[in-house]
């Protein structure tokens, strides 16, 4: 490998990062240089712009977007209070049903509209506030919401899967998307379980809708939000249409639903779309800036070299898995789940596959992992939105999300090691 590649990428890059430059500028500047000492000056910045081109150029990463607007769209739409209410029909039972609540909510809400970051938002601003009245631990409770807030990265439609498609070369959407489904209840199994201990130990009371009538009215209220699952997942497995135009879908049918509602208003429109274009901005920036990194990276035999390093390590194919896995908890967290997809996956896959793993199968527990780093300081931007949203100080709150780390640990590594997981739904779908 060539000394200047060293220095511009594997040196300045990470110094760039640990003085607070963005990643995207500081994987930029690292690549763009490493470009320039292979290729010379005078033509790295044609050769990066191309590349960065061809990076964005893709007819599914339209879906990025629309699935991010209708996130948006639902975030201030009045569905968050919809999906409690329904959460609460179903598990208002069990003690400490209130936190209970949170984490069903968050997954339903994050399963509809994708992001972690938006259930965190919204479901945790109305339900921290209820449960502080009732003499909830407000730190436990902004722990739960933030734990369980990334099942919503998991369970389709998600973003991540859309950008591990592009970064492993194709590996079908439709059918991570279906894959996600076990593995995303699973993490809210996961933080359900370390909730009931706690529940138990604090002796918290449950806390149910009363009323056969005013369960059937809120679970009748609340369908067609749900529906919106079935109408994206279902139109994507039927071949119905593709999942960029199941974005549009998603986007006119949350319009729709909410001017139903009566909480779409037209005055919100521009800061709905502002808010979509910064995200959408910051991520298809990333996703063409690694075009550039995957080629230094192919360059320079990086990958080749990693490969080869983790075989010698280990003959056993599952050591080297969890070997890659712990690579990627500590990457997730310095970085965002998004550039870290594109730049380890081009780095991992190859390795995997090798071994013998499936790609789709891959791309679960990496997504999986990586959302860990969603709620692990010192990036964790699910972390920082549940603080500020519970009004508590990270510190305090972080000491009450250890158990939920340890139990999401276990739920990785059996997420790891037992591919059935992963690869049930989508082979019985047919989509592999």
């Amino acid at each position: 490998m060539p000394v200047e590649i060293i220095y511009s990428l594997l040196i300045l890059t990470p110094i760039l990062l640990i003085i607070g430059c963005p990643i995207g500028t500081s994987i930029c500047i690292g690549s763009f240089l490493s470009m320039g000492f292979i290729l010379g000056f005078d033509s790295a910045p044609l050769v990066s712009a191309t590349r960065i081109y061809s990076g964005m150029n893709s007819f599914a990463l339209l879906a990025i977007p629309f699935f991010v607007l209708a996130g948006v769209i639902m975030n201030t739409g009045g569905i968050a209070q919809r999906l409690i209410n329904l959460a609460k029909v179903f598990i208002g039972f069990i003690p400490g049903s209130l936190a209970h609540t949170n984490t069903v909510a968050n997954m339903m809400f994050g399963a509809i509209s994708g992001s972690g970051v938006a259930a965190a938002a919204a479901i945790g601003s109305v339900m921290l506030p209820i449960e502080k009245k009732e003499g909830y631990d407000p730190r436990l409770s902004a722990a739960v919401n933030i734990a369980s807030a990334p099942a919503g990265m998991i369970i389709p439609p998600s973003n991540i899967f859309i950008i591990y498609s592009l970064a492993s070369g194709g590996v079908s959407v439709a059918a991570l998307f279906i894959a996600g489904y076990i593995p995303g209840v699973l993490w809210g199994l996961a933080c359900i379980l370390v909730t009931a201990y706690f529940a138990y130990k604090l002796k918290y009371k449950p806390q149910t809708i009363p009323g056969f009538n005013a369960k059937l009215k809120v679970i009748v209220d609340a369908i067609p939000a749900v529906f919106l699952i079935v109408i994206i997942i279902g139109g994507i497995i039927s071949g119905a249409f593709t999942p960029t135009e199941a974005s549009c879908v998603a986007v006119v049918y949350s319009i729709i639903l909410s001017s139903l509602y009566r909480s779409f208003h037209l005055k919100d429109i521009p800061a709905m779309l502002l808010s979509t274009a910064k995200t959408t901005g910051l991520i298809v920036f990333l996703i063409g800036i690694s075009a550039i990194l995957g080629w230094v990276l192919a360059y320079a035999k990086i990958p080749n070299m990693i490969a080869s390093g983790l075989i010698a390590f280990a003959d056993t194919p599952w050591v080297i898995m969890i070997g890659m896995m712990l690579i990627m908890l500590v990457v997730g967290t310095v970085m965002d789940p998004a550039p870290a997809v594109l730049i380890f996956t081009p780095i991992f896959l190859p390795v995997a596959m090798k071994l013998g793993v499936d790609p789709v199968h891959f791309g679960v527990m990496m997504v999986f992992n990586l959302s860990l780093g969603a709620i692990t300081p010192p990036v964790g931007p699910i972390l920082f939105t549940g603080c500020r949203v519970a009004g508590e100080s990270i510190e305090s709150v972080f000491t009450k999300l250890l158990p939920f780390f340890g139990a999401l640990i276990v739920a990785l590594i059996l997420v790891t090691l037992v591919p059935s997981l992963s690869l049930y739904l989508p082979k019985a779908a047919g989509l592999m």
